[in-house]
C-alpha cells in the first residue's frame, strides 16, 4: 500500500443478518482485497454446509466457529483501496452480545458504513425497539464516528424487487432516527444495494435505474478524511499482548494520539511500568515512526506478557505520560435503563479497549441534552432521557482521559444486563499519584 495515502477505517453496523458481512465480503473482493480462488474456494465450503450465500461473508467470517453460526464474533481487520483513500474495514459484530466488541470496534472507526436490510419484516425488525440499527447509529455517535454512509441492502430480496417506492420509505424513516440521534441526514448518502448480487456496490445497477446516487465505493470515496492529532502527546489503548517466540513481548493497538517510535521508553497506564520500545511493526513491516490511526505491534524490553493488557494505554514516559484515574467527572446521557439511577449505581464502564466497572459517587446536575441548560442541581435520580454531569469512581485501576484532551479515550459507555444503558464523555480526571510499588 502506497505510504502517502491516506488511511480511513471504517466500520460496518447494523442488526443481525442485514448483510453486513456479505456486503463487506464483496467491497473487498471488488477492490482487490481477496482473489477469485479464495472466493471460489469459500463457495465450495458455504454450499457443503448448506449456505450458499454466505459465500463473500466468509471473506470476513472465517474463524471456525463463526462459520459454524454463520455470525461475526471477533473484529476483523481488512483492507481494500479506492480511488482515494485505503481503506481497513473492521466488521463489527451484530448479535447483542457483541455490544461490547462493536465498542471497542467502533471507538477505531473514522467512518460507518450501517447496513439497513431492506426486506420486509427484516426492516422493521432492525428498527424495531428491540432491534440494533437504532442502538448502533446511537453509538457510533456518541463513540465520535461522525461520518456514515448508509447501504439500503437485499434490494434484489423478493419482498423488494428493487422497488424505489420501498428504499424512499426506509430511507425516510432511518434519516429521521439518525436526525435524532445528532447526524445531519443531509450529509449521509444512502445507497441502494444488493451485498449478494452486487448491486451499486463499486458498479452502478441497472436495477436501480430510478437511482442517481453515487455508489457505495463513491460514497466511500467522498468521505473526509480525517484530521489526525499528531500535536498530541502519544496515547496507545492497548487490544492485544503477544509472546512472540525470538522477539519478546509485544502489544498490540491503535495509535490515537502523538507517534510512536522505536527508542522511546514507553509508560503503560494504569499500572505505570515502563519499558523501552525495541520496534515498532505494521502489517509486518518495520518502521521508524508511527502515526494516530494506525493499528500498530510494538516490542518491548524486559516485560513479561502478563505485565500488561488489554485496556493498558502507552504513552511516553518522557511527554505527560498517560496514568490510572481515581475519579472522573462524565457528561451521561441515559438512553435505556428501566428504572431510577441513584448514588452508589455500579455499572461497567467501556472506554476505548478497557471494561471496568465504576461506582456514580455524585449527580451534581441534570440538563437539557438539547442546549446544555441545567435543569435541576444534585437531583436524587436520574433516568431515560436525562442527561446529567456525574462523578464516578473505578473499582479497580483504569486509565481515561478528558474528551476535550484526548477524544478516543473520553468517551465511553455504561452497560448493565447485557445492554446499553447510557453513552458519557469525560469532562475532567482525577490522576492517581504515581507511587504504586503494591
Amino acid at each position: 500500500m502506497a505510504k502517502d495515502r491516506t488511511q480511513v477505517s471504517l466500520v460496518v453496523i447494523g442488526h443481525v443478518d442485514a448483510g453486513k458481512s456479505t456486503t463487506t465480503g464483496h467491497l473487498i473482493y471488488q477492490c482487490g482485497g481477496i482473489d477469485k480462488k479464495t472466493i471460489d474456494k469459500y463457495e465450495r465450503e458455504a454450499n457443503e454446509i448448506g449456505k450458499s450465500s454466505f459465500k463473500y461473508a466468509w471473506v470476513l467470517d472465517n474463524l471456525k466457529a463463526e462459520r459454524e453460526r454463520g455470525i461475526t464474533i471477533d473484529i476483523t481487520l481488512w483492507k481494500f483501496q479506492s480511488s482515494k483513500y485505503d481503506f481497513t474495514v473492521i466488521d463489527a459484530p451484530g448479535h447483542r452480545d457483541f455490544i461490547k466488541n462493536m465498542i471497542t470496534g467502533t471507538s477505531q472507526a473514522d467512518v460507518a458504513v450501517m447496513v439497513v436490510d431492506a426486506s420486509q419484516g427484516g426492516f422493521e425488525a432492525g428498527i424495531s425497539r428491540e432491534g440494533q440499527t437504532r442502538e448502533h447509529a446511537l453509538l457510533a455517535y456518541t463513540l465520535g464516528v461522525k461520518q456514515m454512509v448508509v447501504a439500503v441492502n437485499k434490494m434484489d430480496d423478493m419482498t423488494v424487487k428493487y422497488s424505489e417506492k420501498r428504499y424512499e420509505a426506509i430511507k425516510s424513516e432511518v434519516a429521521s432516527y439518525l436526525k435524532k440521534v445528532g447526524y445531519k441526514p443531509a450529509k449521509v448518502a444512502f445507497v441502494p444495494i444488493s451485498g449478494w448480487v452486487g448491486d451499486n456496490i463499486t458498479e452502478k445497477s441497472k436495477n436501480t435505474s430510478w437511482y442517481s446516487g453515487p455508489t457505495l465505493l463513491d460514497a466511500l470515496d467522498n468521505v473526509m478524511p480525517p484530521k489526525r492529532p499528531v500535536d498530541k502527546s502519544l496515547r496507545i489503548p492497548i487490544q492485544d499482548v503477544y509472546k512472540i517466540g525470538g522477539i519478546g513481548t509485544v502489544p498490540v493497538g491503535r495509535v490515537e494520539t502523538g507517534i510512536m517510535k522505536p527508542g522511546i521508553t514507553a509508560q503503560f497506564a494504569p499500572s505505570g511500568i515502563q519499558a523501552e520500545v525495541k520496534s515498532c511493526e505494521v502489517h509486518h513491516e518495520s518502521l521508524l515512526e508511527v502515526g494516530p490511526g494506525t493499528n500498530v505491534g510494538f516490542n518491548v524490553k524486559n516485560v513479561a506478557v502478563k505485565d500488561i493488557r488489554r485496556g493498558d494505554v502507552a504513552s511516553d514516559a518522557d511527554d505527560n505520560p498517560a496514568t490510572g484515574v481515581t475519579s472522573f467527572e462524565a457528561q451521561i446521557i441515559v438512553m435505556n435503563h428501566p428504572g431510577k439511577i441513584t448514588k452508589g449505581y455500579c455499572p461497567i464502564i467501556d472506554c476505548h479497549t478497557a471494561h471496568v466497572a465504576c461506582s456514580i459517587t455524585n449527580i451534581k446536575e441534570k440538563m437539557d441534552r438539547r442546549t446544555g441548560k441545567v435543569v435541576e442541581k444534585n437531583p436524587e435520580f436520574i433516568q431515560n432521557g436525562d442527561a446529567a454531569i456525574v462523578t464516578m469512581e473505578p473499582t479497580k485501576p483504569f486509565c481515561v482521559e478528558s474528551f476535550a484532551e484526548y477524544p478516543p479515550l473520553g468517551r465511553f459507555v455504561i452497560r448493565d444486563m447485557r445492554q446499553t444503558v447510557a453513552v458519557g464523555v469525560i469532562k475532567s480526571i482525577t490522576k492517581e499519584e504515581i507511587d504504586n510499588d503494591d
